[in-house]
Parts: C-alpha cells; structure tokens; sequence
C-alpha cells in the first residue's frame, strides 16, 4: 500500500495535525496525513470559536505564515468581535464564532486540495525507531509506513478517559476510541510522561431555549475578519446570547458533588486553570452567586448550541437539573451531556525550539501531547512542526521565532523553557512585548519570514509590503503637513482638548488620547490624502496605532534589541554545567535538564537566578 517513503508523517488530524501536514505539502514534502477518522479532521472538539484573548493573535500570525486557520475561520465565520477595544490596541482581540460542520468541511478540503499530501484513516500503535532516529509508523494493523520525519499531534486521544459523573470510558473524544501504545512506547524510550485534563460543556437543542429571556450579543457592526488575503468579511451575523447561573443552579450542582469525579478523587491531574468546570468555579468562588453563560450557536443553519461556561463532568442527571433552573434554559432539551476527559502528554522541556524531540531525532511534537490547551495554541505549534520538520529533511535552517517577533515565539518558548503542569493557555500577558506584537502588524512581523521559506505566497508579501507602504507615507504625511488653530481647534474642543494658538504639524493632535482617525478624516487635507492614495480602514488603522504609540512602540522596540544581545551569546552544544561550581545546585540541575541554546534563554529558566547567569557570562568571556 505503501511503496514509498514519505519525507513527514503527520499524525493526527486535528488543528495541530491539519496545518502540520499543510506546511509540510505546501513548502514540496511529501507528506502523509494519518488520523483515526477522515471524517473529524479540523473538528473543534469544544466550543465553536476561533481567537479571542491572545489567541486570535496567534491565528493572525498563522495566516501571516502562510497557514489556513486564519482562512478556513473566515469562510466558516457566523460572527465576528474584535475583543477588548476599550483598551489599547496591544490588547485587541480578534474572535470569531463558527459554523462547526462548514470548519472542518472546509479544512478537509484545503487539504485534499493541497498538493503533496496524502491521507490514511488508521490508528498509529507504534513508532519504527532505528538508532536514535524515527524512521516512520506503525499502524494497528501492523502496516509499516516509512518516512524521514514524524510529527505527533495526538490531541486528548492518548489513553483517553472520559468521566461522567461516576462512570468512566475509554475514547479521545466522545464518541471515538482513544488511542494506545505510543505513549508506552516513548516512556520505555526514556521520554517522560504525565496526565492531564480538560472539559467540555452539555450541547443543547436550541429550539428549546427561551432566547427573550437572555441578553443579546450581537457581533460587530462592522465586522473585520482574521485572514490577511482577500477572503470576505461577513455581510449578515448569527447573534449569540448572554444569561446567568443562580445560588438555586449552585445548590443543584453542589448535589452532585459526592458523584463529582473532580471531587471524589477519580480525576487526580489538573485541568485548565483560566477554563474551570462549573462545578471548580462555585467551589472556588462560594461567594459568588452567579456565574455568566454564553449561549452560542453551532452553525449557520442547526439548531445545537454550546452553552460556553458550563463545562461539566457532574452526573449527567445532575447536569440536566440545574441547567433547567437557569434563566431561558426552563425547558432545555439535551443533545449530550458535558464531560471531561483523561489523556497522557509529554512535558515540553523534552523538546527543542524547533518542537522536536531531544531524544529521537526527526520526531516532532505539537499540540496538546505538549501540554497546551486550546485550537490556536495547537495549530501553531503544528505549523511551525511541520515548518521545521520539512526544513529539516530538506536539510535547511529551521525557523525559530523569537519572544519580541510573534506570540507564537512566546508560547514555544515559555513550554520549552518553563514547562507546564497545567494545560498551558496563551494571554496577552505573557509576552512582555505585547506592544510589538498586536493583532493589526502580524503581516508586517512575519509574512517576509513566511515568504523567504516559501510558504507565504508571491501575492502575501505584494500585498504587505503594499500596506507597509501605504501606512509608513501616511504617517510621514502627520509628521510632514502642518495644521493651523482655526482647523484643528473645533476638533480639540469637541473632545475636550485645549486649544492650540499656532499652526504645527498634525502628528501633535493626532498624538493626544482623544483625537481619532475619524476625527482627522474631517481635515481637508486628509482626507484628500486618503482619496488619492486609496487608503483603505487597515491601513488607517495600522497609521492610527504608529502615530498614536510611537513612543511606546519604540521604548519596546530598544527593550527587545538590548535582550537580544543575550540571545547572540550561543551556550555550546554539549555544555558540562557541573564544571562551573559557583552555580546553584538548582540552577545546575535545570541547565542540564533543558539544556538552553542561549543565554537568553537559560535566563527565562524558573530557578536560574541572575547571579547564575553571571557566572555563565564570565565563563564565556563576557
């Protein structure tokens, strides 16, 4: 069946395997897509959302690479926000609700129209290892498939368990079986496992729920989308709805504690700390007596809904007795009821920054095997997997992003550094650079690097270096063109700002805190230079954020280059940290179980202090 050898092997079909196997297609491997069901590939598996905090930078970034997430959530799109605009655009959001059969319809396709990759629906029981190199799969039926590369992106599927009240069974997801013997075979390896969990809540029939009692929340009146090629922005949305939980809700739940698997001990490892269970919240907020649920619909056309915050693995009665006591759910009818699942991961510290294993070369792990929770922090690391695992075989440079260059560089960097022993969720922040790193620039950060690899296209980098353009004329035009008081006061008064009494440039008054891009589209000047040089709502945008934060962006900029000195200073391959006595004994044991490549990342290791980073500088000469 299979008479050739695959240069990657993607295992898995989920976010993480979906743009594994279409980087890997995309830059000219040829690359096999193996997953227990062709027909779940791309399944969000929780709630029917991409994006939100951080999270929907992270999907912009994989657009600007020149991966599908960002595409595939704009064509399956039935509302779009963009979070957090209250509060500085380091901060801005953006999140989409889908339509969950069109995503993974969708994903399916772009795969099936991707050149170079193939598919095999089977469970991979094995992996063939000669030497310290992974050489391919082995599947449940004992066929062997031969490849230069592995990528495992495994899901919750590993020895998975899933509890409901007090009955457990075996499946990744519900449904579907979970999968056996590979974490038994790296354990024996010498690879370091542990166990993990998380949760998903009841889905619902939608034509039982009272929607007049609940608070509408419509999306944007605008809508923008996330990717940054020519797919549409919505022209209609679907609304979602807002209710609450109640002190009688809680006291229904609280009934099924004695039953709860959280609580009775069946469940011992530890589940997302910012996603709880219903039944962890009222545990841990007992003086709360309401908690927010946010009704959301599944798609365009059916009636399921998800009932976002009521994650649950409470006894399925238990479940359907207090959800009837919340207002608008009086006579809910239940599609499933909520579970939580068991499943095996692998601490990312046993990786390199390029996501593959220290142990056996040329496998690669992405997703929630490393420990991480949610599709946008899987479907990056299988991207930048299936980069690096491509670039390997082909024997070119692996592609690294930094902490200062993408979220997507945090978020590698914090596993392979720090580790976890929760599931690891992206916020804003943990990137100390987040003003760098926004929603609006991820084009302008990464689509040259996506490009000089050879998977951002000819017309992605036209495109950015378009806008670039475009953004950089108009903020020179505020730096350049001078406004006179009888123009510019009406505007600083309307927003309660002192007037001026001389003419000066305009990039003053678009500088204070009030003044918007709307206000200074009502310059003559302006706006004709809006209408001759065809300035689109992106680059007004792009112009507003330079103008307004160019103090700060710059401050940040010069943080990032002083620490990037430290990322220079190479730790050589191999390094015997024992010989340096005037180390911490902690410090020692960390540095020789992660094994840093720089300095700058030995320095973001939990129990390095910086004394011990001292120690490392004068070692080295510096």
């Amino acid at each position: 069946m299979f008479d050739k050898e695959y240069d990657v092997i993607v295992v898995g079909g989920g976010h993480a395997g979906a743009e594994a196997a279409a980087a890997a297609a995309n830059l000219g491997s040829k690359t096999l897509l193996v997953t227990m069901n062709l027909q779940t590939i791309g399944q969000m598996s929780c709630n029917p959302a991409m994006g939100g905090i951080a999270k929907g930078q992270i999907v912009r970034e994989i657009d600007a690479l020149g991966g599908y997430s960002g595409i595939i959530s704009d064509k399956s799109a039935i509302q779009f926000k963009m979070l957090n605009k209250s509060k500085g655009p380091a901060m801005w959001s953006p999140r989409t609700q889908n339509d969950r059969m069109r995503f993974a319809e969708e994903w399916r396709l772009a795969l099936e129209r991707t050149p170079n990759c193939d598919f095999y629906q089977e469970m991979v029981s094995g992996l063939i290892i000669e030497g310290d190199k992974v050489c391919g799969v082995t599947t449940s039926l004992g066929i062997e498939i031969r490849s230069k590369s592995v990528v495992l992106t495994n899901g919750t599927f590993l020895n998975g368990l899933i509890h409901i009240g007090e009955r457990q069974l075996g499946g990744g997801r519900a449904g579907e079986k979970s999968a056996t013997g590979i974490t038994e075979q790296l354990v024996d390896l010498g690879f370091e496992s542990g166990r993990m969990k998380t949760g998903t809540p009841p889905r619902v029939d939608g034509r039982s729920l009272d929607y007049s009692k609940m608070i509408v929340q419509p999306g944007d009146v605008i809508p923008e989308k996330f990717s940054y090629t020519d797919t549409k922005s919505l022209a209609h949305q679907r609304d979602c709805f807002m209710t609450h939980t109640s002190t009688l809700v809680h006291d229904l739940l609280r009934e099924g504690f004695d039953r709860s698997p959280m609580f009775n001990g069946r469940i011992k490892s530890l589940g997302p700390r910012y996603c709880p269970s219903i039944e962890d919240k009222i545990n841990r907020f007992a003086d709360k007596d309401k908690h927010q649920l946010f009704v959301e619909p599944e798609g365009w056309d059916t009636v399921e809904v998800y009932v976002n915050g009521f994650s649950t693995s409470l006894p399925e009665d238990v479940q359907f007795k207090a959800l009837r006591s919340v207002v608008g759910f009086e006579n809910v009818k239940f599609f499933r009821p909520g579970y939580a699942i068991e499943y095996d991961y692998f601490p990312p510290t046993q990786l390199k920054h390029t996501l593959e294993t220290k142990l056996v070369n040329n496998l690669y792990f992405a997703g929630q095997i490393n420990g991480t929770t949610g599709y946008e922090e899987a479907a990056s690391q299988g991207l930048m997997a299936g980069i690096n695992a491509h670039q390997k075989v082909k024997e070119n440079e692996p592609l690294i992003l930094n902490r200062d260059e993408a979220y997507i560089g945090v978020l590698i960097d914090d596993l392979i550094t720090k580790g976890t022993e929760e599931p690891y969720r992206m916020f804003t922040s943990r990137a100390e650079y987040r003003t760098l790193l926004r929603q609006d620039n991820a084009d302008i950060r990464l689509t040259p690097l996506g490009h000089k690899i050879g998977l951002a296209s000819d017309s992605r980098l036209k495109r950015m270096e378009e806008k670039l353009q475009k953004s950089d004329a108009f903020v020179n035009f505020f730096r350049e063109t001078s406004v006179v008081p009888e123009d510019i006061n009406p505007i600083l008064e309307s927003v309660n700002s002192t007037p001026v009494k001389q003419s000066h440039k305009m990039f003053k008054s678009f500088s204070r805190p009030n003044v918007t891009m709307d206000h200074m589209r009502k310059l003559k000047s302006v706006s004709e230079f809006i209408e001759a040089e065809n300035i689109d709502r992106e680059v007004m945008e792009q112009t507003e954020i330079q103008v307004k934060y160019a103090g700060y962006i710059a401050k940040e900029k010069n943080n990032a280059d002083k620490l990037q000195r430290l990322e220079n200073i190479k730790i050589p391959e191999g390094f015997d940290y024992r010989q340096l006595k005037s180390l911490s004994y902690e410090a020692r044991e960390k540095l020789e179980a992660i094994r840093p490549v720089t300095i700058s990342q030995a320095s973001r290791i939990s129990g390095v202090s910086p004394s011990d980073i001292s120690v490392l500088l004068v070692f080295m000469g510096r």
